[in-house]
């Protein structure tokens, strides 16, 4: 009986209050205004896209076009904005150390369609050239590595990291070609 209480929770979208007898009740469905509620109680944590509103909301057990309404409602009032998202995203990554194709990706995982990421990443004022050198240095040392061994090592990092050959080129060479 546990055994199929527990199935039933985990595969339905309905969420159960357990009052201490031991048997659930169903919660109803949230209103437009606890989903509103939700959406700006995580918009005051941090910046999110409307597809990861959208996401969590849904998780939530909200209607889909009570979702899109809120969403439009939170855009419209300048709440929510998916370029401010994707310029903070790409900031915050970048910090960190991931290159371009990485922060792209993440991107696109949360919603921003590929050409509004290509276009935040070129505004973003990285040198991404620049950012690799850097972070290479800081992982590694100054100096070139001169066995083939501990070069693939970097380069599978660097790689790993989302920069892309141009890049890795610099950072080999501790300097930026401009003559691409």
């Amino acid at each position: 009986m546990l055994k199929k209480t527990l199935l039933l929770m985990f595969t339905t979208k309905r969420t159960f209050k357990f009052d201490g007898t031991g048997e659930g009740r169903t919660q109803a469905p949230p209103t437009r205004e606890s989903l509103h509620g939700h959406a700006l109680a995580m918009l005051a944590r941090r910046e999110h896209s409307a597809g990861e509103l959208r996401k969590k909301l849904n998780d939530i057990g909200g209607d889909a076009d009570l979702i899109e309404d809120v969403i439009s409602q939170l855009q419209v009032r300048n709440l929510q904005s998916d370029v401010r998202f994707s310029e903070s995203y790409v900031r915050s990554r970048a910090e960190r150390g991931y290159g371009p194709r990485v922060i792209e990706m993440g991107l696109r995982d949360r919603g921003i369609d590929r050409e509004s990421a290509r276009l935040t990443l070129e505004s973003s004022g990285y040198d991404w050239c620049e950012q690799a050198i850097d972070l290479r240095q800081r992982r590694f040392g100054a100096d070139s590595p001169t066995a083939p061994k501990e070069r693939a090592r970097q380069l599978r990092f660097l790689q790993y990291r989302g920069f892309a050959g141009r890049e890795i080129s610099a950072a080999f060479k501790g300097e930026v070609s401009y003559d691409d």
